[in-house]
């Protein structure tokens, strides 16, 4: 028996008839790949039962890891599903049907896909997306049999392994980062980094070799004293312990701050275990006490989970000789699911029965949301978008009445207001984010609580599909145009499907069409022009905004916009003193619209 088996039959939380299922599964599934052999020269039957080993790790039932021992009898040996069910029954079956759909997906990073290639593209990823909502577990049998594939990715020719590694890093990290398993999600993307940006990967390896040492060292030397000063207050510690930032995690964070280290304050972050939530606040009061926090980077992911689940409460505090150090606080409850997310829930019951994860309930409604959304997707264009909206790194958002929505990093208020109902995206007039006037195209951050300036009439406007980010919003504002019957609105919508709209920047012109006017044009004799009477402000049209009485605006001059607080934004002229002397911040770009008049 392989040393590996053995670990897995000595799991604790195998019964006898577990370990006795597990142990048939292994040896019917190492007879069915008998002569079939790795590319790395290894007996194939190793490559499941390493797979397998990850989730009895990961603390899964027996079932779920006899299907990943046979996980691939179906697709590469002679077997059929039936005989998988006569030997092991309908459950196992199914777990092993349901990932032997998912063996033929065609990744493509390429463009340009024929029609038939392209709809057998979406189709694949499809049955992924579908297999997930009828059984969490297919898909978590499909992890952990991509985390060994990448583990023994060296094997492969080069271009299967920058294939490979693409797809990983663009679909199989992002469901793991939605199932809340950040240790998989960390490893997927560290895995695939070296295969795809191979020069980032040295000069970052490079970069931290030192930075990495010095950070940990540090954090050795401090956590004693952070550790006496909470024992002093009555604190109680299950466990203190050190982080090392995931590189692709890094990478990505110092692409945000301009490459500059000074700026990444938890290469290393210090994590304190608490019994307690009690005990969780009471430790961030007494840090505060001893060490001075930086404004801004404290966060309570407790009280406000993150969407995917995760809990904990982060400060950023000037430590010991005045060095900045992220400390993490959690239970171990919470510590748990931040690590392994949705198999954490897997457990049994005292009955001895498991206890399975369905897709209704709340960590994972998204997967239902997915499926729903997949029935009508139809090209590649739409599963680049549906990757924003399902995988991209998530903020959660607030209503005026404390209900929060789930919405993609960078979304802007248009996405969040067709989120709630089609209705009042179309007819958004402006928007504030904690009771602040904000810009159409401002990026939500999380945890902003957002109200939606609503007009009477719907009056969705062309710059909105350059500025939204989720593929639900941009589907409401083509469908509103397409309904619309104007042969422009036509023409629009058939400009939209093409690539010419998603490149074009915000209040950029776009060809081939022209913007109607919201109101009846005003003559200039003086210059020849004829002027479109509402402004536009930061390239975009149909937001609330006014005329300043202090120096009244006329569309035959320069004009620049203030953004109020709760007004909307004011339209001045460039010479206003009201203007120049305003916050610089709260400037907006405007301008009147003008056309050349007809000779």
């Amino acid at each position: 028996m392989p040393p590996l088996l053995e670990k897995i039959l000595q799991n604790p939380k195998f019964k006898k008839q577990d370990s006795a299922l597990i142990e048939r599964a292994y040896f019917f599934a190492k007879a069915a790949h008998g002569g079939q052999k790795r590319m790395s020269g290894e007996e194939y039957i190793t490559h499941p039962l390493h797979a397998a080993y990850f989730l009895s790790e990961l603390g899964f039932d027996a079932i779920t890891v006899a299907a990943c021992l046979l996980h691939d009898t179906v697709e590469d040996t002679s077997l059929t599903a039936k005989n998988i069910e006569k030997e092991f029954g309908k459950e196992i079956s199914f777990l092993v049907d349901g990932v032997t759909k998912l063996a033929k997906i065609e990744y493509s990073e390429k463009h340009g896909l024929d029609q038939k290639q392209n709809a057998n593209h979406i189709s694949s990823l499809k049955k992924m997306f579908f297999a997930m909502a009828d059984d969490i577990r297919v898909i978590l049998i499909k992890l952990a049999d991509r985390y060994h594939n990448m583990e023994t990715l060296k094997y492969l020719p080069q271009e299967d392994q920058k294939r490979i590694a693409k797809e990983t890093l663009e679909i199989y990290a992002p469901i793991a980062a939605r199932l809340g398993m950040g240790y998989l999600k960390g490893q997927f993307e560290d895995m695939a980094f070296p295969y795809i940006y191979p020069a980032e990967y040295s000069w970052l390896i490079k970069q931290i070799k030192t930075k990495y040492a010095d950070n940990l060292n540090y954090a050795e030397r401090t956590k004693p004293l952070i550790k006496r000063k909470l024992q002093d207050a009555g604190i109680e510690i299950t466990e203190m312990n050190s982080r090392i930032k995931h590189y692709y995690s890094l990478y990505q964070k110092l692409l945000r701050y301009d490459m500059d280290f000074n700026k990444i304050f938890d290469l290393v972050a210090m994590r304190i275990i608490l019994p307690d939530i009690k005990s969780c606040y009471e430790a961030l009061g007494v840090i505060h006490n001893f060490y001075k926090p930086l404004p801004g980077l404290i966060k309570d992911y407790i009280s406000l989970p993150k969407p995917n689940g995760y809990q904990s409460l982060h400060t950023t505090i000037f430590c010991e000789k005045g060095k900045i150090v992220e400390i993490q606080i959690r239970t171990a409850e919470m510590h748990e699911y931040a690590e392994n997310g949705i198999a954490a829930h897997w457990a049994y019951s005292e009955s001895g029965k498991k206890k399975p994860v369905k897709t209704d309930t709340k960590d994972i409604q998204w997967v239902t949301q997915l499926k729903n959304f997949l029935k009508e997707i139809k090209t590649g264009e739409e599963f680049s978008n549906l990757k924003i909206d399902f995988f991209k790194n998530r903020i959660f958002v607030f209503t005026p009445k404390g209900e929060v929505k789930d919405l993609p990093e960078g979304a802007t208020p248009v996405d969040f207001a067709y989120a709630i109902h089609t209705d009042l995206g179309h007819a958004i007039l402006g928007a504030k984010a904690n009771n602040k006037m904000v810009p159409l195209h401002y990026e939500l951050r999380n945890g902003d609580m957002v109200e939606i300036l609503k007009g009477k009439n719907p009056k969705p406007s062309f710059d909105w599909l350059k500025i939204v980010k989720t593929a639900e919003a941009r589907k409401k504002i083509k469908s509103w145009f397409r309904d619309s019957p104007s042969p422009q609105n036509l023409q629009f919508v058939e400009l939209a499907n093409s690539a010419v709209l998603s490149q074009a920047r915000p209040g950029q012109a776009l060809p081939g069409i022209k913007k109607p006017a919201q109101r009846k044009p005003i003559s200039i004799s003086k210059n020849s022009i004829r002027t479109l009477s509402e402004p536009l402000i930061q390239g975009q049209s149909g937001l609330l905004y006014k005329l300043a009485k202090c120096c009244n605006p006329t569309p035959d001059k320069k004009i620049r916009g203030y953004m109020t607080v709760n007004r909307g934004v004011s339209i001045h002229l460039t010479s206003c003193s009201n203007i120049k002397s305003a916050q610089e911040t709260r400037i907006l770009s405007a301008h009147w619209p003008i056309e050349k008049s007809e000779k």
